[in-house]
């Protein structure tokens, strides 16, 4: 059976994992029905195939490694799916698509993991494939080329997860990534499933451009409810499939439903088109040619453009609700000449006020242009998102992208740190961010380096990764020895990257020792922290802005400016050192 050139509507079956649980109500992973419940798992299959399915997925979406470590029994696992789905199939003339999931984890390797599996449903003798809830595409690629090459003749069916703003978990524009899934010739058809209903689906759908393979939809029923602690969807049959009339309208001829559609769902949608004469034609595009926006200018890109040094002043975000001491301080700091301020985003896992918002208070309040730091702990994709837009709003065009610290041992077992990304792949999701969303007005994007770092031959690969996603400045950790002063250099001299040199005046003795024994990255010599030992305020800020100064002496004739620590909001030890830089001549 060739679903890329029928003549009429190709229909996949429903979500066989919700309507498996909520027929059946068993707390168990779908996929081991294959193994404790095979007549549950045949049963559902024949229901579909009934409603009017002309292809069912074998219940092996998530038989992965993730599902469970025993290689031997993920195989059983997979081929005992296979057997079943072909066993409810035969005689019927249905498609049996061997259904692959996505594997999102660190400890595995995506790309391998999906050639093992591909291999295990080539030796059940598949010949249809859909690798479905995709939210990248380039890990698939090894998997694909190898079932092209033992089945000549498979048919491959790609399909990715996009919220309803286009946009994958990793941060794809499903424009993008479809155009290049389509781009394979190892890819038979392109398709979106779940995360969308239907009728979002169809707005993303509609405003896609051709893009050369038949295109599959098969949107969720709609979203989820609770209801007594479990997770539900609506018995909407009939709207659902209305609205796959309607995505079908766009030339999608590929049709299905993911979480939540039922038997129910598949029956209904199959009916509407009975009688239905259709041809498939790729979606076409009909929208208006817009030229894109001239991007505005960004002062802190002008500025390093001018070679002049560029001073940036880290300010703590308040951990009250109180704002007027931050506004004060970045006023003061903006009259001694500070170029902008930067907001750190919660430092050493402790929470502080949102970072985008209190820079857009000193923004609005005092004129400065600034500089928030944003973490990849802490938010999903849909908060990054969330804070880039109000950061647009509120007229802020830089960023800085950071890792973040780590949640405190302790704490793990009920706080969990959320890593939708690194630092590397979210700055890629930010360049593609500035590419459509924000094309008018992008971010300019910075990036860390810790030239403090045990290994920096690593940390240079790492710096290297950061500008191929679209890093466009760096910021070094704080300075304090020689050794990170000639990291420094190198990684400018092999990168050729606009660079910003850390420094961090030290408030008082005991702020050394904290620093040096409790912040991981810092290390300070023995002989700056012994000379702040018993100083009044007066020598310690003489001390430190000396220490400080002599750093500059050492990275002014490489570095493009300087990114100055606040301690412990001495703003006055801030202020004095950008004072002293810039009376200082390169």
């Amino acid at each position: 059976m060739d679903l890329t050139r029928g003549k009429t509507p190709f229909f996949f079956d429903g979500a066989f994992g919700t309507y498996y649980h909520s027929k059946f109500h068993k707390n168990i992973f779908c996929e081991t029905a294959n193994l404790s419940d095979p007549d549950s798992v045949l049963a559902i299959h024949k229901e579909y195939i009934a409603a009017g399915a002309n292809a069912v997925k074998t219940n092996t979406f998530g038989a992965n490694p993730i599902l469970t470590e025993d290689r031997e029994k993920l195989a059983f696992i997979i081929q005992r799916g296979y057997e079943i789905a072909y066993k409810a199939a035969q005689g019927t003339g249905t498609a049996v698509f061997a259904d692959i999931g996505c594997i999102h984890s660190s400890s595995l390797d995506a790309a391998e993991e999906y050639k093992n599996i591909a291999r295990t449903f080539i030796g059940c003798g598949a010949t249809h494939f859909i690798f479905e809830t995709m939210s990248e595409f380039d890990p698939l690629a090894p998997a694909l080329a190898l079932i092209r090459k033992k089945v000549p003749d498979s048919v491959i069916l790609v399909s990715f997860a996009v919220s309803q703003d286009g946009t994958t978990s990793r941060g794809h524009s499903y424009k993008k990534i479809m155009e290049t899934a389509a781009a394979s010739p190892h890819v038979d058809v392109v398709g979106l499933n779940c995360l969308c209903g239907p009728s979002h689906m169809y707005d993303l759908l509609r405003d896609l451009c051709a893009i050369g393979k038949p295109l599959a939809a098969m949107p969720n029923a709609g979203y989820p409810s609770t209801l007594n602690g479990r997770t539900v969807y609506m018995d909407n049959a009939d709207y659902f499939s209305g609205k796959i009339a309607d995505i079908h309208s766009l030339g999608v001829n590929i049709l299905g439903g993911c979480c939540g559609t039922t038997p129910e769902h598949i029956r209904q949608t199959v009916a509407k088109f009975q009688g239905h004469p259709s041809a498939f034609a790729p979606v076409v595009c009909d929208l208006p040619t817009v030229k894109p926006p001239r991007p505005a200018q960004n002062p802190l890109a002008e500025g390093f453009a001018s070679g002049r040094k560029i001073l940036a002043v880290e300010l703590d975000a308040p951990v009250l609700p109180n704002g007027d001491f931050i506004t004060d301080a970045a006023r003061a700091l903006k009259s001694a000449g500070a170029d902008l301020i930067t907001v750190a985003d919660s430092p050493l896992a402790r929470t502080r006020a949102d970072s985008i918002m209190t820079a857009a208070r000193i923004r609005r309040e005092t004129g400065a242009e600034v500089l928030p730091h944003l973490s990849c702990r802490d938010r999903n994709h849909i908060g990054i998102k969330a804070a880039l837009i109000a950061g647009q709003i509120e007229n802020i065009r830089n960023i800085l992208i950071i890792t973040g610290d780590p949640i405190a041992q302790t704490d793990r077992e009920e706080y969990k740190g959320v890593f939708s990304f690194n630092a590397a792949t979210l700055i890629a999701y930010i360049r593609r961010l500035n590419e459509e969303l924000f094309a008018s007005s992008p971010y300019y994007i910075g990036a860390a380096i810790d030239t403090g770092a045990a290994n920096f031959k690593n940390e240079l690969d790492r710096a290297r990764r950061k500008l191929e996603n679209g890093a466009q400045y760096f910021l070094s950790q704080p300075l304090f020895s020689d050794r990170e002063i000639e990291n420094l250099f190198l990684a400018k001299k092999e990168l050729g990257i606009r660079l910003l040199a850390g420094i961090q005046p030290l408030a008082s003795h005991k702020n050394a020792l904290f620093l040096n024994n409790e912040v991981s990255g810092i290390s300070i010599p023995a002989e700056l922290i012994k000379r702040l030992a018993g100083k009044n305020p007066a020598e310690v800020k003489e001390i430190s802005l000396d220490f400080s100064m002599d750093i500059v002496s050492k990275t002014l004739s490489f570095c493009d400016g300087y990114y100055i620590v606040t301690p412990l909001n001495k703003v006055d030890l801030a202020g004095g050192l950008v004072q002293r830089i810039r009376s200082k001549k390169p």
